[in-house]
């Protein structure tokens, strides 16, 4: 039996339904039940993996009102935050002795190369949980002293409170690992979460709710509503029951779910993506930087929020880096994730190879120089050919939009103020890189880069202790660390007169 076959198999066996009150949804075969499903497709043999039940407006309704069942008079809502931690670590410990399937299903689903999630997305889970179930019991406020009350002393301080149901909503690129930065931190608050998982990737989502009931999370504490974002997506941003919305996705659909969130005055953390640039200085060691910058472009198809697709090179080493780079290129294997030797999967659908071609013909039309790719393998599935442009500039609209695809755009510069200038000049502030070796010059730009998160000589690392997120298109709030913490909770004032 192949590793493919096994992981089709998992993927069928797979409940199909919501996992609503710690409840699997009972699957109707009857007529009288208008339910709404829909097709899960493999991305490299356009097959269907399974099919899925969509929830619906009354299993919606079920799932907040076990959740505020559970906050405010379930266990969940009198557990202390040592008790919490031990259910995240019980949690972890799940998904570690699962991590195998977890990047099974991963592979299958959204098309990536088996590496990436056992080398990313599962460690990056796993410590996710591990890490929030260390700050469970560590959520404290702070004594602040005052002049008194009317000539009387005062007891003044903080407490962090659960912000309650938190409506977590999540791509399809890194279902589990994305999940996971939604879900660890709102239970160590003390939150319930609904997780609506993306509807080209639901899977990974179907088996972290397994997870949950085998580690003991109580009734209601995390639900799992999978469906189509303008049907299940829209009912949970809409829903008067949701008290803070955490969404991963497009700046298009951010916009929708910031302006329901309005309506409610509910808070948001939002993570629309980015164009992140990756400067390369003439002092960089050349195939560490390009080694890096391909990479940035290529992992996991260009399919990252992330991705350093905006290549910003100095112009006396500019040819020279061109011809490395598209060495890196050329060396991409794309194939079946389950096969040896696949360095780059599919694309997640059919609808996403199309918006992809298209900004390859208009970087073409533009005027940019097609150094290689552009077209699709000689084979079946949802696959794009690592793609490099090059004589671009920073108005074609291939360095101005996110493609979400294996395309990377060089542009020349001169000076290290012009570099920052183009590096800032765009709608997105999510990631860029640095790559040189003078310290003083990394220091200095770095703080001088528009960015939620700067690196230098790498990418930029995803790790729980740190915070991540960014600014205009790339969306607001941030997600890990203490900051992805304190989000999750409300923070009260008393004061007692003494």
């Amino acid at each position: 039996m192949t590793q493919r076959t096994v992981a089709e198999d998992l993927a069928r066996s797979l409940p199909t339904t919501s996992f609503v009150a710690g409840k699997w949804e009972p699957l109707s075969t009857s007529k009288a039940f208008d339910v709404e499903t829909f097709d899960v497709i493999d991305p490299v043999t356009e097959q269907v993996l399974t099919t899925v039940t969509e929830a619906d407006e009354t299993v919606l309704d079920r799932a907040v009102t076990a959740a505020h069942d559970a906050l405010d008079s379930g266990e969940w809502g009198r557990m202390d935050g040592a008790a919490r931690g031990e259910l995240l670590h019980a949690f972890a410990d799940l998904l570690q002795q699962r991590s195998e399937d977890f990047a099974d299903l991963e592979s299958l689903e959204v098309g990536k190369p088996g590496i990436e999630p056992r080398v990313i997305d599962l460690p990056q889970a796993v410590a996710t949980f591990r890490h929030y179930a260390g700050w469970a019991d560590k959520l404290t406020g702070q004594s602040i002293p005052t002049p008194g009350y009317m000539g009387r002393p005062t007891l003044s301080y903080t407490v962090r409170e659960p912000i309650g149901v938190v409506a977590a909503i999540t791509p399809w690129n890194s279902p589990t690992m994305i999940a996971s930065w939604k879900i660890a931190p709102a239970l160590a608050a003390g939150c319930a979460v609904i997780l609506k998982p993306p509807e080209d990737a639901p899977l990974t989502s179907l088996l972290l709710a397994e997870l949950a009931d085998q580690a003991g999370l109580p009734a209601g504490v995390l639900s799992v509503l999978p469906g189509r974002g303008a049907a299940t997506g829209r009912l949970l941003t809409e829903h008067p029951g949701i008290d803070k919305i955490s969404f991963t996705g497009s700046p298009e659909t951010g916009h929708l779910v910031a302006t329901a969130a309005l309506r409610g005055f509910r808070p948001t953390t939002l993570e629309l993506g980015g164009k992140s640039p990756q400067i390369v200085f003439a002092d960089a060691d050349l195939d560490a930087a390009a080694d890096g910058v391909a990479l940035g472009v290529f992992a996991n198809q260009g399919q990252v929020c992330a991705a350093g697709s905006r290549i910003l090179v100095a112009r006396s080493i500019h040819d020279e880096f061109v011809d490395r780079l598209a060495a890196r290129a050329a060396a991409v294997v794309p194939g079946d994730p389950f096969e040896p030797g696949t360095t780059m999967g599919a694309l997640i659908n059919a609808r996403q190879l199309d918006r992809v071609l298209g900004y390859v013909e208009a970087g073409k039309a533009e005027g940019a120089r097609l150094v290689t790719g552009g077209g699709r393998p000689d084979r079946s599935g949802f696959f794009v050919q690592p793609t490099l442009f090059a004589d671009a500039s920073n108005t074609m609209t291939i360095a101005r939009e996110e493609i979400f695809g294996p395309v990377g755009t060089i542009i020349a510069f001169d000076t290290d103020d012009e570099a920052v200038a183009l590096a800032n000049d765009s709608a997105y502030a999510l990631a860029a890189t640095l790559w040189t070796p003078d310290v003083s010059r990394a220091h200095t730009l770095a703080r001088r880069v528009r960015a939620g998160a700067v690196a230098v000589n790498g990418w930029s690392p995803l790790d729980p202790r740190l915070p991540w997120g960014g600014s205009g298109r790339s969306g607001q709030g941030r997600e890990l660390g203490l900051a992805g913490l304190e989000a999750n909770t409300h923070l009260k004032t008393i004061t007692v007169v003494l």
